[in-house]
């Protein structure tokens, strides 16, 4: 069993949160959604979120479209950034950050492949 797959077993279960925002992002037509598994990795959160839009009015909506999903429980970010262009838009929950890119951006910043690390879960 190599490294990969042993650690693959070893993830916790994906949180609620996580799967409803990714959910959310479907439903407003994020393309190229990624939800990368970071438990481990970092110590600031556990969870990435990765998907873009074609507009920005687009990232705008996936942004509040899991804003409503999530506040309907009760759940808030911590902080929100990037709004006003909507380039990128943060919206960090402490235990799962979500980053909304142009695909412009996306591929600029290239988190996927800066976070190569941490596993590639399926939802």
């Amino acid at each position: 069993m190599n490294a990969k797959t042993e650690k693959t077993t070893n993830t916790r279960k994906i949180p609620k949160s996580v799967k409803i925002s990714v959910e959310a992002c479907r439903r407003k037509q994020a393309e190229d959604i990624v939800v990368l598994d970071l438990t481990g990795l970092t110590s600031f959160t556990d969870f990435f979120i990765i998907m873009h839009g074609n507009s920005s009015r687009q990232n705008v909506a996936i942004y509040e479209g899991i804003e409503e999903e999530l506040k309907d429980l009760s759940i808030r970010p911590l902080s929100v950034e990037g709004k006003e262009n909507a380039e990128w838009i943060l919206m960090d929950y402490g235990e799962f950050i979500v980053h909304i890119f142009s695909p412009r951006a996306r591929e600029y910043y290239s988190l996927e492949k800066l976070w190569g690390d941490g596993i590639k879960l399926s939802l």
